[in-house]
């Protein structure tokens, strides 16, 4: 049933008993079971002239009542900013995000972000949650690059969105960490939240920290450097940079969870880090982290899909550089 402003529904024997957002999903296209919720909850969906909980279980002849409000509109614009996309159909598209691409407008970056960037290559981007916005569902920091997923359209939105937060979705990057773990592999489970002095970062000694698991291994080992693969169990902001930082083995390059003793002070890196590496480490302006590959269902064709992007060029020069310098 395509809608667009006010609609009525008429309960079928077939549906009795099923929750009445999911009920009002299912009738009324790409209104997603999430912003029908918010819209009984907000009395804009009434049954029978009276509100009800999104969990009400209909009943057959109920006649349920409602708007779907116009998609809001976006002050992003498409702007022709070059992406890579590694695939993309009705339900989906898949980008290799490079570093230093913003996912989402904010304060500070209104333009020239991967939002922007997607107006312009995915012009057929629906409505999604009520905005017209492409459907950013997980997001990689500025200077991270890698795989990411974005959903084109309120069904595809919702699904992905409930198997990022069910924990369904493998998340696995590649970082470049200081110093030499003494085990190959390992877990990290530390709980994560805004640092109690700056606002601005993360901090595994909040008091308010939500669970969070890093598991990781070893991937090839230089001198006073490691290169780690690491899953993510779960999706806390900066999760991988605040916790190798909080076993001791911050990522290469990051300006804000690598102890300052590091800064500007050569002598304070690992000894075992060869001089030719200290100058040529002092020189990356990033931090050395990468969405390597994603693995999740389809939202519509309910089949396993597994995406890699390859290492950026910048990341995949510092590990040849560090290769030949033990040579």
């Amino acid at each position: 049933m395509s809608v667009k402003g006010d609609f009525t529904i008429v309960v079928g024997e077939t549906d009795a008993g099923r929750r009445l957002d999911s009920a009002v999903a299912g009738y009324v296209a790409d209104c997603s079971r999430s912003l029908a919720a918010v819209l009984i909850n907000a009395q804009r969906i009434l049954v029978d002239g009276r509100p009800r909980k999104p969990g009400y279980r209909v009943k057959s002849g109920d006649s349920i009542q409602g708007r779907i409000p116009a998609p809001a509109k976006v002050d992003s614009s498409p702007e022709p900013i070059p992406i890579e996309i590694i695939y993309e159909d009705e339900q989906i598209v898949v980008v290799n995000k490079p570093p230093g691409l913003v996912v989402h407008p904010a304060p500070g970056h209104t333009d020239g972000t991967l939002v922007n960037a997607l107006l312009y290559h995915c012009p057929d981007l629906g409505a999604i949650g009520g905005e017209v916005r492409p459907g950013i569902v997980h997001r990689l920091d500025k200077d991270t690059s890698g795989t990411m997923v974005i959903a084109k359209n309120s069904a595809a939105h919702e699904e992905l969105s409930r198997q990022f937060k069910a924990r369904e979705v493998e998340k696995k990057y590649l970082a470049l960490v200081y110093g030499a773990p003494h085990s190959n592999a390992g877990t990290i489970r530390l709980p994560i939240g805004r640092h109690p002095a700056d606002r601005k970062r993360m901090s595994t000694t909040t008091r308010k920290g939500r669970d969070a698991e890093t598991i990781w291994q070893i991937r090839e080992r230089f001198a006073g450097i490691t290169l780690l693969e690491l899953n993510l169990k779960t999706g806390r902001t900066h999760q991988i940079r605040v916790h190798c930082a909080a076993i001791g083995h911050p990522v290469v390059g990051d300006p804000v969870y690598r102890p300052r003793k590091l800064f500007g002070h050569l002598n304070s890196l690992p000894a075992e880090i060869p001089p030719p590496v200290v100058s040529e480490l002092q020189s990356i302006s990033r931090q050395m982290l990468h969405a390597w590959r994603l693995s999740f269902i389809h939202p519509a064709e309910k089949r396993l899909l597994t995406f890699e992007s390859p290492l950026p060029r910048d990341m995949s020069a510092v590990i040849d550089f560090l290769r030949r310098a033990q040579q």
